[in-house]
């Protein structure tokens, strides 16, 4: 499988084949690091981080994923670089793409990161925008296959806003790995048809289903895996949490959920999660609206079917698959 100088933008760029090799290469890469197996193998090549949305796990993962295989690794926050302020996202991407041998992204708009890829000539990789959060995925399915062996014919639900990055690529990664999607929330938060319609068309392929449906138990009836993210991404207004609690609020994931599904469901999330008040914003939405745990509730969150943990862990794996790949030398 070669995979070199290409770009990580969205899954819906690659073939099952191509995900498949990358969750073997990833599954490879964990049993070297946890085995403390050098792999040093894109060593005096150096990747930059561009990030205008700030990030612990992701930021952590492209790091250590760059400096495990022998990179120098250069970290830009929002406030390090000129782009779209001083110097256009097509200059920034040719003066970069100069000096280093890969670029990561993570932001806003897809057009941004699509941009960067256009013009930088090196390796572009999409580490989150509004509309896609490809390499997220490719640790949560890694996380369902390490506990069920398969991918083929899982149910993967997801409740809460559909519309957002994670609720979008879960729809796109579960119809390439034919896989049974259901977005579970208010039919004003479905996803867009337009992608709803490329996933389906895509389903007919693999054999695998997507559903859309209001109806909480019927969606988590027979399911595999239950996962839900925040109910306010970030860079949207505190305004929003009121309209988004009373809509949002029906389909937390709570116990209930959880044993309507399968005796063998894991419960997934991507990060970082409001089900406690172990967090300024916690507390604040606890003062104002009373709420003590939002999107999952603490009892299934620490619960022994969160693999909440293991999923945080592979975003190291999967990132480092992803660097690699599109940046070896040869096809060995």
């Amino acid at each position: 499988m070669d995979l070199r100088k290409r770009n990580f933008l969205t899954l819906l760029d690659y073939t099952p084949e191509e995900i498949r090799y990358l969750l073997d290469l990833s599954k490879d890469f964990k049993n070297k690091k946890h085995n403390s197996i050098e792999h040093r193998y894109l060593k005096g090549k150096n990747i930059v981080l561009l990030f205008e949305k700030t990030s612990t796990r992701t930021r952590c993962a492209f790091e250590v994923a760059g400096l495990d295989l022998g990179m120098g690794v250069t970290y830009l926050d929002p406030g390090s670089s000129q782009m779209g302020k001083k110097e256009s996202i097509e200059d920034t991407a040719k003066v970069l793409g100069r000096m280093y041998d890969g670029i990561e992204y993570r932001g806003y708009d897809q057009k941004i990161v699509e941009t960067l890829a256009e013009h930088a000539g090196v390796p572009v990789w999409n580490g989150l925008t509004t509309d896609f959060h490809p390499t997220q995925m490719l640790a949560d399915v890694m996380t369902v296959e390490e506990n069920f062996g398969h991918l083929d014919g899982i149910k993967l639900v997801f409740f809460g806003d559909a519309r957002n990055n994670v609720a979008n690529s879960l729809m796109v990664v579960c119809a390439k790995m034919g896989m049974h999607f259901v977005s579970c929330g208010p039919k004003d938060l479905w996803p867009d048809s337009t992608l709803v319609e490329k996933c389906r068309n895509i389903a007919e392929e693999t054999g695998a289903t997507i559903e859309m449906t209001e109806d909480v138990l019927k969606a988590s009836e027979n399911a595999d895996v239950i996962y839900t993210d925040v109910w306010v991404s970030m860079g949207e207004p505190d305004e929003v949490w009121n309209e988004r609690i009373k809509l949002l609020s029906p389909y937390q994931v709570n116990k209930k959920i959880m044993d309507n599904a399968n005796e063998n469901a894991i419960f997934l999330h991507c990060l970082p999660s409001f089900h406690d008040l172990n967090t300024t914003i916690g507390k604040d939405i606890y003062e104002k609206y009373g709420l003590k745990e939002m999107e999952v509730t603490d009892e299934v969150f620490t619960s022994d079917k969160s693999k909440v943990f293991d999923e945080a862990e592979n975003r190291l794996h999967t990132i480092k698959a992803v660097v690699y790949a599109t940046m070896r030398e040869d096809n060995e």
